[in-house]
């Protein structure tokens, strides 16, 4: 059988001046900046699911891409003919890594043994698919929400035997993920949430949550995991209200049961949007928590309240974003991750191509501002400038608890001077910002 991209070459860095739709423009992965290379900063993944197991269809209308491989009689098969697929995808395209969840690489079986057998079945494929690629596993996961046994969650579900068959799902996804080498492992509570409080005891399902959640922090240790355990925070859709809902909340979470020093969140731009903050400001209140692990680049449609995982091509968006996690010092286990999918109208395998050249090409080049920003070392000059009263003895003091309440109310007295506020100067800030641009 002809392989499903075989009109298309391995793409190629071509440069800014390039016309070509099937190359980079900005992303050279050999360019050095930062004193890394663009694929060590960035640690691109492309994800198996939109890109392969979707096949178009939305509320209102079903498959419109026509992929060979879902429309296979045989599900192992079909599992088989999507690897082939993926794989030489990956190759094609020179993205470094992929990541999964257990449902996108093995059908559901009709018994839990079969679903487990299928599954060690098609991660044997996979070993042999990356030992012939040199593709690498930035993480796997377990799909815990697509089944209708899930309707009511995972591990907050009410019923314990379906609480069991979540975690058997996981066991096997943290295994597999063991022995891809991957290096992180995500979960995502997509169901892990309520739809009335009429039927709910929330307080119950918080603590099983939190000792589902423990139980996985045990397995990776005692299989010797080395890589990161990540949460995705979401915070509704398709739960009327999700428990993991932004990263402040998921925080607070993980330190009521322990866990904050476990487990790092892997953050999605458009459930941030979606929880009413923007990306850069789930990724700042990641790195000031300890707390930043991945990302999911896509983006959302501001005329629509849902989740639409397109691909990013807001170039200032993304610089601020890159800005931050580059000050941050940058992903250690984590990366890039491309949670996004082409449209439902894009229905030709070279669009697949083009929805991940142009996100990789919005990152390199937003790597590249980032990296000018904070060698111009103004954005940090001005923020060390707004801050500076808290560096002298009195601010100093106020933050180590030397002085108390009454203490800091004397001294306003004493001094008897009122202080005039200085300007914030956003505006010649975002105009500084739009000058890297």
């Amino acid at each position: 059988m002809t392989s499903y991209f075989h009109a298309i070459s391995p793409i190629a860095f071509e440069g800014p001046d390039s016309k070509n739709p099937l190359a980079f423009k900005w992303y050279d992965k050999n360019r050095v900046v930062a004193g890394k290379t663009m694929a060590e900063h960035l640690r691109f993944a492309v994800c198996y699911w939109h890109s392969f197991c979707w096949d178009g269809r939305d509320p209102f209308g079903g498959d419109t891409f026509e992929r060979p491989w879902q429309h296979m009689s045989d599900p192992m098969a079909a599992a088989k003919a999507k690897a082939d697929a993926a794989f030489e995808f990956f190759a094609k395209l020179g993205a470094p890594y992929y990541c999964f969840h257990d449902r996108d690489v093995a059908p559901e079986g009709s018994t839990p043994r079969e679903s487990v057998a299928n599954f060690h079945a098609m991660v044997d494929v996979l070993a042999k698919k990356q030992q012939d690629t040199g593709m690498k596993l930035l993480w796997g996961t377990a799909n815990l929400f697509s089944h209708r046994r899930y309707m009511s969650g995972a591990s907050t579900n009410p019923n314990p035997e379906i609480f069991a068959l979540g975690a058997l799902q996981v066991k096997e996804a943290m295994d597999a993920t063991l022995k891809l080498g991957g290096e992180n492992y995500v979960l995502w509570g997509g169901r892990e949430g309520y739809e009335t409080l009429l039927n709910t005891r929330m307080g119950q399902e918080l603590d099983q949550m939190g000792r589902f959640l423990n139980m996985v922090v045990e397995y990776k240790h005692k299989i010797g995991f080395k890589g990161t355990i990540l949460i995705e925070p979401k915070p509704r859709e398709p739960s009327k209200h999700q428990y993991d809902f932004d990263t402040a909340t998921v925080f607070g979470f993980l330190q009521k049961h322990g866990l904050e020093k476990e487990i790092k969140v892997n953050i999605e731009a458009n459930h941030a949007t979606l929880a009413g903050h923007s990306f850069e400001h789930e990724i700042a209140t990641a790195i000031d928590l300890g707390l930043f692990g991945s990302i999911d680049m896509n983006r959302g449609d501001m005329q629509c309240q849902w989740d639409t995982d397109q691909f990013p091509n807001n170039i200032p968006e993304t610089a601020l974003a890159m800005y931050l996690i580059l000050k941050g010092g940058g992903f250690t286990t984590g990366g890039l991750n491309f949670d996004s999918k082409v449209r439902r109208q894009s229905i030709d395998p070279e669009d697949m191509f083009h929805g991940h050249i142009g996100g990789m090409d919005v990152a390199a080049r937003s790597l590249v501002i980032a990296d000018q920003m904070i060698q111009d070392g103004r954005f940090a000059q001005i923020t060390e400038d707004r801050y500076a009263g808290w560096n002298s003895d009195f601010g100093r003091d106020v933050l180590a608890g030397k002085l108390s309440l009454d203490a800091v109310a004397a001294r306003v007295l004493e001094h008897n001077t009122d202080t005039r506020p200085v300007s914030g100067r956003q505006e010649s800030i975002e105009n500084l910002l739009n000058s890297f641009i």
